[in-house]
This record gives C-alpha cells, structure tokens and sequence, in this order.
C-alpha cells in the first residue's frame, strides 16, 4: 500500500488533503472535464481500492466515500455512473480480476471516465434464466474468433462501445464447461442493435445480432473453456451493484413515496400508514444489510450474499412502486410518456410514479431473476439440497 513518510495507510484526513491539492492543479471550474477525470484516475483518486496505475492506491473500499464527497464539494465533473452502470459495476471488476495487466491498462482508464461505455452481451431468447444454455459460437482461427449469434435484453447497446460477451466455444464440452468470455468492439461491421420497446414505452433495452463479428484472441478474458468462472464474478458484481448500492438513510424509492405522505395529508388513509410503516422499515433494513455487504466486498470478492440484497431489491422496489400508485389515487392511473425514447440509462427518479411502477416489473429479471436467486441462496447459504438435474453431458446433444 501507499505510505506516507512514516509508513501509516492514509487515514480519511489524509485522503482529503490529497483530493484538495489535486484541485489547486486541476480547477474543475476551468478544467476540460475530460482532462480532469483522466487526471483523476493516473492521481489514483478514482476507485482508491484499485492498484495504483489503475486509478487506485490499494486503499480500504471503505475510503472511496471519503473522495467523492470531496470532489462533490467542489463541483468537480461527474463520470456518469447513470450512463455507465454495467461498465463501473460490472466490466471494471471482472476486468481487475481476470484480465491481464494490458487490458487493464488499456481498458480500465477510458471506462472509469466513461468515454468508452459497455453493456453486457449475456442473455439469448432461448437462454436467459438458463445462461449457460446459451448458443452464440465464437470459433477460432488463428488469433482471431468469429463470432455469430442473437443477444437480448441488452441494456445501453444502442450507446456502448465496448461489450462484456460469453459464447460458446466447445459444443462438445457440458454446457458450463464449453463457455469462454470476450470483450467485444461494439462499433464493428457484424454487429446490429435493435430496439426493444419495454412497458414504460422507452427501449433502454436492445436485441443485438451477432454475424461474422470479430474478436482478437488478446481481448479474451480468462481461459478458453473457463467462461462461466468470470461470468459468475460479473453477476456477482451486478447483483451487489444493484442491491447493495450505497445510500442515505429514507433514501431509493421510498423517498418519493415518505415525500408525498408528508406533503399530501389528504391522501392518508389508516391502512397505508400501517404499509407505508412497513415499507420504510424493510427499507432500513435493506439499506443496513447493504452497508453490510459494502464491508463484507471491502475484504474479498462478492459473495451469495449479493443475490439476497438484489432480491430484496427487487421485492421492495416492486411493493413500494405499487404503494406509491395507490397513495395517488386517480392520479396514478394516469401515464402519458409513452414516447419511444433511447435512454441512456435507467432512471427511476424524477419521473412519473406509473414509470416507477411499470419498469419496477423489470427488477425481478435483470440481474438474475428472482427464482433463479432464490436457488442461489437456498444452496449456497442455506446449505439445502441441490434441485435435480437433467442437463448433464455435450451441450450439442441436449434437447433445445
């Protein structure tokens, strides 16, 4: 680890003085705001848990909050993790974990300042809860694979640079030993997005087809065959990405629900101030479970324990939007956005309550659906036995 003169880790004072000489160099007032989260990562002042050279110091976890809020306070440019969610949550983990030093090095910089967005080419429509059922082929010739095949549900597609891909390489092998991970460029001949428009009326989602699309073997990621080990170290980094978010207290959908019961007294009614009770302390529960799993991945990599907080995640996020559509009254029948709008990334908040409702449906499948999770955790927490399986032997010879 860093030292200062004496040898201690940098304490959060420390950190702060850090932050506060690197903005006396880099006004953020009249800095390119490129220019300045480029110098930000080679300060190590990005992720401070990353090695350093790769926008860290080998610091705790624990002390990334100590520089955002800093940099926050003085106004400094964002990265946007609102456009960039799979690449920061997801991509950036898997890369520290299984890719070389080169791709580190030429992938983690442009990604943490989100000139290079990545989505996540997993789910196929005839292999979504059963990912490693999946059926794209990648083929190797020489340094080179050959990449064909249909992707779905692909959120950002329409705007990503790069994309984390799983394919099948050996249908021969068992459908989970067959698989091997990619880094695939998005903007190449081969490679078509499609939109899908969800019940909200956007299409945040993509369908993405894959033709003769071409993959150099130095973006592989991990060893040929060893493609569902990273894959389980990208999902489990989504999950805790999306249920264990770091946030203040009465903070995530519940706030707009507690902000309207404070604000419209005429909508109170006995029996919702016994659910909107319920639902802010299952909240509280949530967000200090979170708190909890942030400490527990400051220590080592994510855990089981990421599926529990996405389903409740998804539990909670579906009981509080229909709560908050109730608590309307007839105001919450009425949606008039149903205007076919590219996002660039999901947004719950400063929309209509039927937004939240409607695209709340989607928390139970993205991520891992919430049957598949309830697996998970009954098997790998619990210790209960393992569901009976009818799928062992060559992938090419399982029924489809």
């Amino acid at each position: 680890m860093p030292s200062q003169g004496n040898g201690a880790v940098p304490d959060a004072a420390a950190l702060r003085a850090q932050v506060s000489g690197f903005l006396a160099e880099h006004d953020p007032q009249t800095t390119d705001p490129l220019q300045f989260l480029r110098a930000r990562f080679d300060a190590g002042l990005a992720w401070v848990h990353y090695p350093t050279g790769l926008g860290g110091q080998q610091l705790p976890r624990s002390l990334q909050s100590v520089v955002d809020r800093a940099f926050a306070a003085a106004g400094s440019p964002s990265n946007h993790p609102e456009r960039n969610g799979i690449g920061l949550g997801m991509a950036a983990p898997t890369i520290l974990a299984h890719g070389t030093a080169e791709q580190q090095r030429r992938w983690l910089r442009p990604l943490w300042t989100s000139e290079e967005i990545w989505c996540q080419l997993f789910s196929e429509p005839g292999a979504g809860s059963d990912l490693a059922g999946l059926a794209t082929r990648a083929v190797r010739d020489g340094d080179v694979w050959t990449v064909n095949g249909q992707k779905v549900w692909t959120s950002s597609a329409h705007v990503a640079r790069r994309a984390l891909l799983v394919a099948r390489t050996n249908p021969d092998a068992p459908k989970h030993e067959g698989l091997t991970y990619f880094s695939l460029d998005m903007k190449q001949p081969g490679v078509e997005v499609r939109p899908l428009r969800q019940l909200t009326g956007e299409a945040e989602f993509n369908e993405v087809f894959l033709t003769d699309a071409q993959i150099p073997d130095a973006d592989r990621i991990g060893d040929v065959g060893q493609g569902w080990t990273v894959s389980m170290a990208t999902l489990m980094n989504e999950r805790v990405s999306i249920g264990g978010g770091a946030m203040p207290r009465e903070g995530g959908m519940i706030a707009a629900v507690a902000r309207t019961w404070r604000e419209h007294p005429e909508l109170r009614t006995p029996g919702l101030h016994d659910r909107l009770l319920r639902l802010w302390a299952d909240s509280e529960v949530a967000r200090l479970a979170g708190v909890r799993l942030r400490q527990q991945l400051a220590a080592g990599q994510p855990g089981p324990e990421g599926s529990a907080a996405k389903l409740v995640f998804a539990r909670l996020n579906q009981e509080i939007s229909e709560f908050e559509v109730e608590l309307a009254g007839a105001d919450g029948l009425r949606y008039d956005d149903w205007s076919m709008r590219r996002p660039q990334g999901a947004n719950f908040f400063g929309r209509n309550p039927v937004f939240r409702f409607l695209r709340a449906k989607g928390n139970s499948i993205e991520g891992g659906t919430s049957e598949v999770l309830r697996n998970v955790i009954a098997e790998r927490v619990l210790g209960l036995p393992k569901e009976a399986r009818v799928d062992s032997g060559p992938w090419k010879d399982l029924p489809r």
